[in-house]
């Protein structure tokens, strides 16, 4: 497949595909991996680290790739009404409802070329590995590309499984990109994506039409490498609200002609908000209440900042992630208080704009199950830990679909250059994926 797929095509009309060669053997899995991580690379580096902007240019060269690599393989591929991409290999029983192996292939910028891609790459090998040898499994199941999981570049996430739910509202496609200001809606529409169904809140998939959903991923903190444990199995995921850019708006002046009590500092107080803000979340911590708390960006206008000037208006993001949503709603409900606390008292005022929510997620405990089963089998422990990221999975899971993750253990974290994800834990991984496929508690 050679630029967009659904030029001259049916949306659901499958690609054509070269005859497959032998079953493959530990060195060949080794080799294909190995390959497809070095080609990303080369595809969608940016010189300091990976940028594959969501409905970009380096989402959908990744997105391509895969495809050809698919193809090659002879397997059937297309894109879906949500521009998501989907390979598939038929099960013995194809009127049966169908598993999802999925993830995601963007990133943040300069993030790492890991992240989400392995879980992509980890569900086509099993396809290739069951292809290859002749095996079919027990169900129909279908690698998915999902577009869109990070929030980095419209201040909301998850995209392509949203959309596929009903899950994306008007607002949402109206968010500007954060480089270019020009809405979701537009690359969504050059994406190939049927925009008018999802702006209406259509479902695109039944969630009784699958089976289940897998993912597997990297762990983006320290707990795996620190316990040792190359693989484990998520219990459940960590919601999140999130505000893109929180705008505060105080009155600019000269820097030596304004006292102190006339001043509306908007930097000043700015800071006094988010300082505010981690007061409460250590209280909350202190009382054992699982909370985290991120403004990964605050800045003032370049065109207007200076070393002389009052700065009369700064912007930062703000994003509150925890496993309970009863949590997440009233820490919330602090921040829009301590924002109008600091208003009246600085004199400045807080806009907020878009609210995006994505609720915590359980992960289903047959599959929790099954995996660690599989993990011990294999010889890797078994090992179970919450999500403190955010996954698709989350999506899936709250849509009804029995929902479940594999964890691959990652050194220095993620959402950074320094992603180092050892090649030999993620072909364990991906061989207690293969195994779910043959063996699904259905």
């Amino acid at each position: 497949m050679h630029g967009d797929t659904n030029h001259g095509r049916a949306m659901n009309t499958p690609l054509k595909f070269r005859p497959a060669a032998r079953s493959p053997g530990e060195n060949d899995l080794r080799e294909i991996s190995e390959r497809f991580f070095s080609d990303l690379a080369d595809l969608t580096g940016d010189g300091v680290g990976i940028s594959r902007a969501t409905f970009g240019d380096g989402e959908t060269k990744a997105m391509n790739y895969v495809a050809r690599l698919a193809e090659a393989e002879g397997l059937g591929c297309w894109r879906d009404p949500a521009a998501n991409l989907v390979i598939e290999l038929p099960g013995l029983d194809t009127e049966a409802p169908y598993i999802i192996c999925g993830s995601h292939l963007d990133s943040v910028p300069q993030g790492g070329n890991y992240d989400g891609a392995a879980g992509v790459l980890a569900g086509l090998l099993a396809l290739i590995r069951l292809r290859r040898a002749g095996i079919v499994p027990p169900r129909t199941v279908r690698v998915m590309a999902l577009r869109g999981e990070e929030s980095a570049w419209f201040g909301v996430c998850y995209l392509g499984s949203s959309a596929l739910f009903g899950q994306l509202a008007s607002d949402d496609m109206a968010r500007p990109h954060r480089d270019t200001g020009k809405p979701l809606r537009h690359y969504m529409t050059e994406a190939g994506a049927a925009v008018d169904r999802i702006a209406a809140g259509d479902v695109l998939v039944d969630p009784k039409s699958v089976a289940a959903y897998l993912e597997l991923h990297i762990e983006q903190g320290p707990v795996m490498m620190a316990r040792g444990f190359p693989v484990a199995v998520v219990t459940g995921l960590r919601g999140n609200i999130r505000h893109q850019n929180v705008v505060c708006r105080g009155e600019a002046g000269h820097a030596g002609a304004v006292p102190r009590w006339l001043r509306k500092d908007a930097v000043l107080a700015a800071a006094d908000l988010l300082s505010r803000y981690d007061e409460h979340w250590r209280a909350l911590n202190e009382r054992g209440m699982d909370l985290v708390l991120t403004a990964g960006i605050i800045a003032t206008n370049p065109a207007e900042h200076a070393m002389s000037r009052i700065p009369g208006e700064c912007g930062f993001s703000l994003e509150v992630r925890s496993q309970s949503i009863d949590t997440l709603e009233t820490f919330y409900q602090l921040v829009r208080s301590e924002a109008d606390a600091v208003g009246r008292e600085r004199g400045v005022g807080f806009d907020f704009g878009l609210r995006s929510l994505t609720e915590p997620a359980v992960m289903d405990q047959r599959w929790v199950n099954h995996l660690l089963t599989i993990c011990d089998r294999l010889g890797l422990g078994r090992e179970a830990l919450p999500s403190g990221a955010g996954h698709d999975a989350a999506v899936f899971a709250n849509a009804g679909v029995p929902s479940a993750m594999i964890f691959v253990r990652n050194d220095h974290g993620s959402h950074n250059p320094e992603e180092a994800m050892d090649l030999d834990d993620f072909l364990k991984g991906a061989d207690v994926l293969f195994n779910a496929l043959l063996e699904p508690p259905l």
